[in-house]
């Protein structure tokens, strides 16, 4: 490990020292846990999944898909290995980000620190040197009392065939009534709420469109008529700006919007 890099995941785990400080664990089911959050986290790629303990600042669990994306191995998987993989001009990003994250959840009340997704991109190198986008997306899965934040449950989707180019960027999605926070300033010390653009519905529609399904099993699976669903998917693309689906998609990944 070259001396660039431990400065690096030094900073980067100064952060998660700080987010976590001296809380201690409880016993949590993640299965459960882990279950209830895939269902508020879209995969629109290849993904992996893992669990990471912020204390000790050490993946706990990686998924074997994680081979398949950039060739690394789950079992003896490091933050600090993997930190080093993270493009260099991304780098100064991630710890803005990390920071931004602890600086967002200590303002929370506690009991809305489950509610909320965070989402950021950035660019990672695989076992063949190739450069490829990730779509980082991460909930709470264990805090304490005092809103240490202890574990956390993420999932890695490959973005590179969505988002080519462009600066990393940062956004807190909020459930269960929530107001989302999008596209993050790292120099603003202030959270503004983003204007919804969607009703609850239409969210609810956005996130099933995204995740391919047919407007029938989105009829289906929301109790709604065929008809209403074409409406709802014609207003989406309306207020998007949107002309086709794929133009949707990729504009709903960059903008943090389900």
């Amino acid at each position: 490990m070259d001396s660039n890099t431990v400065v690096f995941y030094n900073q980067v785990r100064k952060v998660w020292e700080e987010i976590a400080r001296e809380g201690s664990h409880v016993g949590t089911n993640f299965q459960l846990e882990v279950h209830k959050k895939l269902l508020n986290i879209f995969q629109p790629g290849a993904y992996y999944y893992f669990i990471f303990n912020v204390g000790s600042a050490e993946f706990e669990f990686v998924s074997d898909q994680i081979q398949d994306i950039l060739g690394y191995d789950p079992e003896n998987l490091k933050a600090a290995s993997f930190l080093d993989n993270i493009h260099p001009d991304d780098q100064l990003y991630f710890i803005q980000f990390e920071q931004k994250l602890a600086i967002f959840f200590r303002e929370l009340s506690i009991e809305k620190i489950l509610k909320y997704k965070v989402q950021y991109d950035f660019r990672i190198k695989d076992i063949n040197g190739k450069y490829k986008r990730i779509l980082h997306q991460l909930t709470i899965i264990e805090h304490d009392e005092y809103k240490n934040l202890l574990r956390s449950f993420g999932i890695h989707t490959d973005i590179s065939h969505i988002k080519k180019d462009g600066k990393p960027e940062l956004s807190f999605i909020g459930f269960d009534g929530e107001p989302s926070f999008h596209n993050i300033p790292v120099e603003s010390t202030l959270f503004l709420p983003a204007k919804e653009l969607f009703t609850k519905r239409e969210k609810e529609v956005l996130k099933l469109v995204v995740n391919g399904f047919l407007s029938s099993e989105i009829a289906e699976r929301l109790f709604i008529s065929l008809h209403t669903v074409n409406t709802h998917r014609k207003n989406i693309l309306r207020k998007s700006n949107c002309s086709t689906l794929p133009e949707l998609i990729s504009k709903t990944i960059k903008e943090g919007w389900v």
